[in-house]
């Protein structure tokens, strides 16, 4: 297949910084979006991870359905699994009694499992591959895993660690830095710090958002998870529709953050 057929197939967008702004936000609003469900609606996390299931099972085949890239159904795709995500782990983590280390360590080992397969089945695990309804499935199963795990991670950091929400968010923060420093410094694989980038923004996400909602005792600003879901949606509706967005050139390895072509490579 050649490359503009292989483009023209590609139904994710190309990793580039302001993809990382959006998954950012995408992530923080699954934890605010998430907790206004099962918490403020007091819907409990069962329930709410049942009702963001549903919504999740049909923006994947929407997705998958789909002939071309589509910026509004893949990010629509990501919070769903954000918000599937956030209230899995509290379900998981809370309601099943198995804590939030024993829920990450769950959690790391179907990831795990879901990218070994993956790479097994097809020979890649690259996002530059995501063409075809195999490969599609693999691609969000394997995020929904690690969008949950992020929520385990980031909620074991804050609380178990003791570290609290803005010093969640500094580790994490710096952990993204260093995968960055990777990127450009090292000759480490453009797939996995990928994945590594692609993982460390959720639990990001879950602690910045438990920092906007959480109450000011638990260290926290208290704002309602609603107008927090609302400004945040308002930013990824602005980001898409004022960078418009492509799909990946080629479906060689993936890269965390755009990097100019050395002369021998154009």
């Amino acid at each position: 297949m050649n490359r503009t057929t292989e483009q023209a197939l590609s139904k994710v967008p190309e990793v580039t910084l302001i993809f990382w702004i959006i998954k950012v936000a995408a992530t923080t609003l699954g934890e605010t979006g998430g907790d206004a469900v099962s918490m403020s609606m007091n819907l409990g996390y069962l329930v709410g991870t049942a009702i963001f299931a549903i919504i999740f099972i049909f923006a994947v085949a929407a997705q998958i359905k789909a002939r071309n890239f589509h910026p509004f159904l893949y990010w629509t795709t990501i919070i769903a699994t954000t918000t599937v995500g956030t209230t899995l782990a509290d379900f998981a983590d809370r309601s099943l009694g198995i804590g939030y280390a024993g829920g990450a360590t769950l959690l790391f080992i179907l990831l795990m499992a879901s990218l070994s397969i993956w790479y097994w089945s097809l020979g890649s695990v690259s996002v530059d591959t995501v063409n075809s309804p195999a490969v599609e499935m693999f691609y969000w199963i394997t995020i929904m895993f690690s969008q949950t795990l992020g929520t385990a991670f980031g909620d074991w950091t804050a609380d178990t660690a003791g570290i609290g929400y803005g010093g969640g968010a500094i580790v994490f923060s710096v952990l993204l830095g260093l995968v960055v420093v990777a990127y450009y410094w090292t000759n480490i694989s453009r797939t996995l710090l990928f994945w590594v980038a692609f993982i460390l923004t959720r639990p990001l996400g879950a602690v910045v958002g438990d920092f906007l909602d959480k109450p000011i005792s638990a260290g926290g600003l208290a704002l309602s998870r609603y107008s927090a879901s609302a400004a945040l949606l308002v930013i990824i509706i602005a980001c898409i529709l004022i960078f418009p967005q492509r799909t990946p050139r080629s479906s060689g390895p993936s890269y965390a953050l755009k990097k100019p072509l050395a002369e021998d490579e154009i």
